[in-house]
């Protein structure tokens, strides 16, 4: 997203919040995989999850909110 910022436009901030969202989905991944290699606890994986899913729920806001030319 930060990189996104300096863009001109909205189009081009948007493209970059979309591939923000698809690192999210990887984070979400990788604490399924940690959860399942016993690196962390069922609450853990839950608290962390959820965190990740309110920032992935306001990153989509902010994105249909931006104006297209």
């Amino acid at each position: 997203m930060a990189e996104g910022t300096s863009r001109t436009s909205n189009k081009d901030f948007k493209r970059f919040l979309t591939i923000a969202l698809g690192s999210c989905y990887e984070i979400e991944t990788q604490l399924l995989i940690t959860f399942d290699l016993s690196y962390t606890d069922k609450t853990n994986l839950d608290s962390l999850t959820n965190t990740l899913y309110q920032i992935i729920k306001m990153m989509s806001k902010f994105s249909s909110s931006l104006k297209i030319q």
